[in-house]
C-alpha cells in the first residue's frame, strides 16, 4: 500500500507550495515590507508578549481584534468581520464552505496560486479565463463565461498577483452584479493600491472582501481577515478552526493596529521606492516592466530560468514564475540600498 493507492488523484497531480531557503540573502521574493517595526516598540512589544498566557486557548472569536480591525480599517455599518490564520486559511475557508458537489470556481488568469489549489483541495471544478496579452482584464469575455459556467465563487485580486494590474473599478462592479455566486474580492495589497471596494460592500450582497497585514509589515504573526454580511460570516464561521488565531498573533496585533500609523508610514516609503525602482527596471536593456500597484514588479527578461540563476549567484532571491509566466520574474520593491543591489545584479545578470 502506497499513498498513490489512497490520496485523491486531483491531490497526487499537485505539488507542494515552494518556499526556497533565504538565510544571506538579499530577499525580494515574497512581497515583504522589508522594514521591521522601530526599536523602542519592538521591546515594547516584547513586554506585551511576555505577558500572554500561554497555557491558556486563544479567545476563539477575537472579540477585541474583531473590534480593533474594524474601526482603524473602517469597515461599514452591518458589516462582521472573520480572522484566519493569514488571508490563505480564510481563502481555503470560504472555498469549503461553498465546495457542493458539481459547483465551480472562477478566477482571471494568472492570479494567486491558492485560489486553484484550493479549488482541487475541496473538489471543485475551476475555470481560470485568461487575462489579455498585457495582463489588463477582459471583463467581457469573463462574464460571458460566467453566464455559461455559472461559478459559486470567483475570486479577483485587487490588485492582482503576480502581475500587480489593478483593474478598473468599473468592470469589477459589472463582475459582481452577473455573477450569481458570491464574490471574492481580495484586497491583500490595498495600502500600495489606494483603492479598496471596502466602502462599497453594502452595495452588494453577493461581495465578500479578504485581507492581511502581511504586507503591511506583520507577515510572520499570520493574520487575515474577511470582511461582508452576517449572514455569509455565520456559515464561515462554521468551517473555520476554533482556535484559528493563536494568542501571540491576537496580542501582537492588538498592540501593533493600535499604531497603525507607522506600518502606514511605511508602506508610504514603499510606494515612493516603487516608483523609483520602475524608472531604474525599465532603463535596464532586455526588461519589460509591466504597470503594478502593488509592492512589486512583473519584468519579463530573454531568460527567466538563466537570469534567475545569475541573481541568486550574487545573492538575490526573486520569485521566478514559470512554466506560467513566459520569462517572467517578480521582483519585490525593497529598501533603497535592497533596490540598488537588485538593479546592479540584474545588469549583471543580463550580460
Amino acid at each position: 500500500m502506497s499513498p498513490a493507492d489512497l490520496v485523491r488523484p486531483e491531490v497526487l497531480a499537485l505539488s507542494a507550495y515552494a518556499v526556497p531557503a533565504a538565510e544571506g540573502m538579499v530577499k525580494l521574493d515574497a512581497m515583504e515590507n522589508p522594514y521591521p517595526l522601530p526599536p523602542a516598540m519592538r521591546r515594547e512589544l516584547g513586554e506585551v508578549l511576555s505577558r500572554v498566557d500561554l497555557n491558556r486557548y486563544p479567545d476563539p472569536g477575537a472579540r477585541r481584534l474583531r473590534e480593533l480591525i474594524a474601526r482603524k480599517m473602517r469597515v461599514p455599518a452591518g458589516m462582521e468581520l472573520l480572522l484566519g490564520n493569514g488571508s490563505d486559511d480564510l481563502i481555503q475557508i470560504v472555498t469549503l464552505a461553498l465546495a457542493r458537489p458539481g459547483a465551480t470556481m472562477m478566477y482571471p488568469a494568472p492570479t494567486f496560486v491558492m485560489y486553484g489549489m484550493n479549488a482541487a483541495f475541496t473538489g471543485m471544478k475551476a475555470v481560470p479565463v485568461p487575462l489579455r496579452e498585457d495582463f489588463s482584464f477582459d471583463a467581457g469575455a469573463f462574464i460571458e463565461r460566467m453566464k455559461a459556467e455559472r461559478p459559486a465563487l470567483v475570486f479577483i485580486a485587487y490588485p492582482n498577483n503576480p502581475t500587480g494590474v489593478l483593474y478598473p473599478e468599473e468592470q469589477i462592479v459589472e463582475v459582481i452584479k452577473a455573477c450569481e455566486g458570491l464574490v471574492v474580492i481580495d484586497e491583500a495589497y490595498h495600502v500600495f493600491a489606494g483603492k479598496s471596494f471596502m466602502p462599497r460592500l453594502q452595495e452588494f450582497s453577493n461581495l465578500i472582501i479578504v485581507r492581511t497585514v502581511s504586507k503591511l509589515g506583520l507577515a510572520g504573526i499570520r493574520l487575515g481577515y474577511l470582511v461582508g454580511r452576517p449572514e455569509w460570516i455565520e456559515q464561515f464561521n462554521k468551517v473555520r478552526q476554533v482556535y484559528n488565531v493563536n494568542v501571540l498573533t491576537q496580542a501582537a496585533a492588538l498592540f501593533i493596529l493600535e499604531r497603525l500609523e507607522v506600518l502606514e508610514e511605511q508602506a508610504a516609503l514603499i510606494r515612493q521606492e516603487r516608483e523609483q525602482l520602475r524608472k531604474n527596471l525599465a532603463a535596464l536593456a532586455g526588461v519589460t516592466v509591466f504597470p503594478s500597484a502593488a509592492n512589486f514588479f512583473l519584468v519579463r527578461v530573454p531568460d527567466a530560468v538563466k537570469t534567475d540563476e545569475a541573481l541568486k549567484r550574487q545573492g538575490v532571491l526573486v520569485k521566478n514564475l514559470h512554466p506560467g509566466l513566459r520569462n517572467c520574474l517578480r521582483l519585490t520593491v525593497g529598501t533603497p540600498d535592497e533596490n540598488r543591489i537588485l538593479r546592479t545584479a540584474l545588469r549583471e545578470a543580463l550580460q
